[in-house]
């Protein structure tokens, strides 16, 4: 009798996750959720869509966090046949990481708005996407994570704070633990937006410093000669005039996911040592980076993947850290490739 229950509840939850509802914006209530500074984000609550349906045996659910500034509506057009991960094979969880603006953020936090809102960390995404998992979907292992650029460092972080929990890691032009030229990257679009005098503490009624972003991410996003065949004279400034009315994403957020992305180091726990820190992670590991890239730079993701002993493609075309976009095919192919043997 206990086995026929057990296989009754186990069908029912498998066909929940698998109901109509998929795709569709839905939250995990986290209640109090205790940061690893110690302090507390109230009535945490963490965004999720689901694509594909969870096999009898819950084998198959992979993990696709956001990168930065994105949501899981972005990540739609990561999944599908011939897509990022096929959710015809795959039962897809995407998931928006805190500070995105549809997860538990400034700009949407009732009792901690705008800069009341505590820093977090990338354990702290990870944390909150593992409560998810096992409190609200009843997942406890996951076939793998995958990530792309934010989304990669959490894929990192993924591996050495819950290196049981899922049996492989693709992180796509991520980084475990962010380079000097990667820090000063993030601290001037800190900086940009706090030196703004429309920045008011985070007090603003209009997003601040939109102009001098967009030129920041135009610098490094791509390469030079890629930026120079796409773009015309007359496109630089057109682009730099519709920069000044494009709302954006919320500034506030962006500070805070951005200091997140500055406190990453996957050794932390391990002495700062990173041979000690690949030495605790038990997923198979494909590693992908570009070697143009501006925004994530490969060098700490090369010498982790070297540690690892993981499968490794480093792409070199033009298009810098915009290569899931220029080289999509490949990317798909080997992710494809890598999760079915």
């Amino acid at each position: 009798m206990k086995i026929i229950t057990t296989f009754l509840v186990t069908a029912c939850v498998v066909s929940l996750l698998s109901s109509a509802g998929a795709q569709e914006l839905k939250f995990a209530e986290l209640g109090d959720f205790k940061l690893e500074s110690g302090e507390v984000i109230h009535d945490c609550r963490v965004g999720y869509r689901t694509f594909g349906q969870l096999n009898p045996e819950r084998s198959n659910a992979i993990l696709l966090p956001t990168w930065a500034d994105g949501t899981s509506e972005q990540l739609k057009s990561s999944v599908g046949e011939h897509a990022l991960l096929d959710d015809s094979k795959h039962f897809v969880i995407a998931v928006d990481a805190l500070s995105n603006g549809v997860s538990s953020s400034p700009s949407n936090s009732a009792s901690q708005p705008r800069m009341k809102f505590p820093r977090i960390t990338m354990r702290d995404m990870v944390n909150s996407q593992h409560r998810l998992l096992i409190e609200t979907l009843g997942i406890k292992h996951l076939k793998a994570v995958v990530g792309v650029s934010m989304g990669g460092m959490q894929t990192f972080e993924w591996m050495v704070a819950y290196p049981d929990f899922m049996d492989k890691a693709v992180p796509i032009v991520g980084s475990p633990r962010l380079a000097p030229y990667d820090l000063l990257h993030w601290q001037t679009e800190i900086d940009a937006i706090e030196n703004d005098p429309w920045w008011m503490h985070g007090d603003y009624t209009e997003n601040p410093a939109r102009r001098l972003e967009f030129e920041i991410g135009a610098l490094i996003l791509t390469t030079p000669d890629r930026y120079n065949k796409k773009k015309t004279r007359e496109d630089v400034f057109n682009d730099l005039k519709n920069a000044q009315n494009n709302p954006g994403g919320d500034a506030n957020n962006k500070i805070r996911q951005s200091e997140a992305m500055m406190s990453l180091d996957v050794s932390e726990d391990f002495g700062h040592a990173m041979d000690r820190a690949a030495a605790a992670v038990k997923a198979r590991v494909l590693v992908i980076v570009s070697r143009y890239d501006h925004v994530v730079t490969p060098q700490p993701a090369l010498d982790f993947a070297a540690l690892l002993h993981a499968r490794l493609i480093e792409l070199d075309s033009d298009c810098g850290h915009s290569v899931a976009e220029c080289d999509n095919a490949r990317i798909n192919a080997a992710v494809a490739d890598f999760l079915e043997k």
